[in-house]
């Protein structure tokens, strides 16, 4: 563990200001994104990729996690596994590819050679003594929900996982994310830290003058307003859209598609937060024009208007399904002041492109919104470098699901390192 005797980490922990934003090193610290990794992303379930990343046997994805090089595939029966990325000779990484296909797993050093479960199979001039089956591949735990692939680099993960999974998995299961394709996939670092990046994604105060793509299929009034500052027309609107929510729901649910929210983003180690929400415009989809962008649907639907449910999960997270296409996100912290954000753009695994969709229409949206919010988050990360900053209230109507994970983060950091929150 981490020594933290001599950093201010602690008094930082037991002072945090419920409602505000967090202290500036928290932002800025390399030591304390090196306690990020130790206390969050090496302990809890972080979201990694979806199974149709590694779609055939021998297919496997590479991710680094801190130090920790991490190696998915699929082996020859289908399942998903998980291991370090590190031969157990003299610990050269083994897969140098991001993504690439293998038969089995072999070292470029020394040639020690490993199948797709992680067993020693060869490995030459190691003497009579030498016993293989001690040196296969150290595992990592992976599970998959309804093909969002999720690791834990502890030794014993938050067994909350299975909570989350029973809750999730019926939400899931319609939009069959197993049987699809990656149709795009991009990387952006973002100039900011792994924190800012995801209040800014928890939190839709920002929307209405930085997201006119976004914003179109998405209402204004989804993620939160202030009732006594609105005016008649616009106490009409979220009028109509509360009862848009509650129409739609029932009717969904009467159809077998689980809508309601559900929210444990502070509550729960594998916090996670749902709820399926209707579209404006056409209300099909998350495109310039509210359509479905792919012509073949995801599952049995009885309406192309499924709404948009959204899904996000502690720490790293957030994932839009819709009736046509499936967009996941993740966030994987790089240093103090830069995360790499990747989007992934999955359709029906027989979706042939420029006939079933239009890629450029596809990933339009969430493209033009993934620049924008990068260049806010550099804008915060800039100002947590100034004298001048210090934290700031979050608006009880907008922002009140930043604080949630404000607060998760902060209670996670504080029972790792042992630190009695101070009374507020």
């Amino acid at each position: 563990m981490l020594d933290r005797s001599s950093t201010p980490l602690n008094a930082l922990l037991r002072r945090r200001r419920p409602g505000h934003s967090l202290e500036a090193p928290f932002y800025t610290s390399p030591e304390i994104f090196a306690a990020d990794i130790e206390a969050i992303f090496e302990r809890t379930w972080v979201f990694v990729g979806v199974e149709p990343d590694v779609p055939e046997p021998g297919d496997a994805l590479t991710v680094d996690i801190g130090a920790n090089a991490i190696l998915i595939v699929r082996d020859d029966d289908m399942a998903v596994r998980a291991f370090h990325n590190v031969c157990r000779h003299r610990g050269a990484r083994l897969v140098h590819d991001e993504k690439t296909t293998v038969g089995n797993l072999v070292c470029r050093y020394h040639s020690w050679t490993y199948n797709l479960d992680g067993d020693l199979i060869h490995a030459e001039h190691m003497g009579g003594d030498f016993d293989p089956k001690c040196h296969g591949l150290k595992p990592v735990h992976v599970r998959s929900l309804e093909g969002l692939i999720f690791i834990c680099l502890a030794d014993e993960p938050p067994e909350d996982f299975a909570e989350m999974e029973r809750a999730m998995a019926p939400y899931i299961a319609p939009h069959h994310l197993r049987d699809t394709k990656i149709a795009f996939q991009s990387d952006l670092i973002e100039e900011g830290n792994w924190k800012l990046v995801m209040e800014n994604n928890r939190e839709c105060y920002h929307c209405g003058a930085n997201h006119p793509e976004l914003t179109v299929p998405l209402f204004a009034h989804g993620f939160g307003f202030a009732p006594e500052e609105l005016d008649e027309a616009e106490r009409a609107e979220a009028d109509r859209y509360a009862a848009l929510v509650r129409s739609s729901h029932a009717e969904w649910e009467a159809a077998g598609i689980p809508s309601r929210m559900q929210e444990h983003l502070d509550d729960r180690i594998s916090g996670f937060r749902t709820e399926r929400l209707p579209l404006d415009g056409d209300g099909e989809s998350h495109t310039m024009d509210t359509k479905a962008a792919c012509r073949l649907p995801l599952g049995p639907f009885s309406s192309a208007k499924m709404g948009g449910l959204h899904f996000w999960t502690q720490p790293n997270s957030w994932h839009h399904f819709m009736g046509d296409h499936v967009v996941t996100f993740s966030a994987i912290p790089l240093s103090a002041g830069q995360t790499r954000v990747r989007t992934t753009w999955l359709v029906h695994k027989d979706a042939v492109e420029g006939v079933d969709y239009d890629l450029a229409n596809l990933i339009e949206v969430w493209t033009a919104t993934n620049a924008q919010d990068a260049e806010l988050v550099g804008f915060c990360q800039k100002g947590a470098q100034s004298r001048a900053y210090e934290p700031g209230p979050y608006s009880p109507h907008t922002e009140m699901l930043v604080e949630k994970f404000c607060r998760w983060y902060i209670q996670r950091m504080s029972e790792h390192f042992d630190v009695a929150r101070a009374a507020a």
